[in-house]
């Protein structure tokens, strides 16, 4: 009886580990379903106005393409935005951390993306 009990107590504690997966870790990145969500772009729309700021490009935000999420003390978001400068529409990869309970959001890396090679500006 105390090798059966011994047995369940172990496949209650072990299966369940092989069933998280790596997204679902903390520091692990995890895809964002639903790049239209109002946070989302705001997120987005941050990132474009703030890089905007530093560099006077007149970049003006046009949509999130797609984006990930990590956690850590707060949230990162690694987001490729699409954005107009006057000409052309191009995608950028932009970082942002976010600490939504002080309200607090900073701009860490925005690059553009150029046929799989990108080239860091912040």
């Amino acid at each position: 009886m105390k090798v059966i009990s011994l047995v369940l107590l172990l496949s209650l504690v072990v299966v369940p580990l092989y069933d998280i997966s790596a997204e679902a870790l903390a520091g692990g990145w995890s895809p964002i379903s639903d790049v239209k969500d109002p946070h989302v772009v705001e997120i987005g729309e941050f990132a474009v106005s703030e890089y905007d700021k530093r560099s006077k490009l007149g970049l003006k935000f046009e949509t999130v393409v797609s984006g990930e999420t990590q956690v850590v003390a707060g949230t990162n978001y690694r987001l490729t935005v699409a954005a107009n400068d006057g000409g052309a529409s191009k995608n950028y990869e932009a970082m942002v951390w976010e600490k939504p309970w002080l309200k607090f959001m900073n701009l860490t890396s925005f690059k553009p993306v150029n046929n799989g090679r990108r080239r860091r500006f912040l």
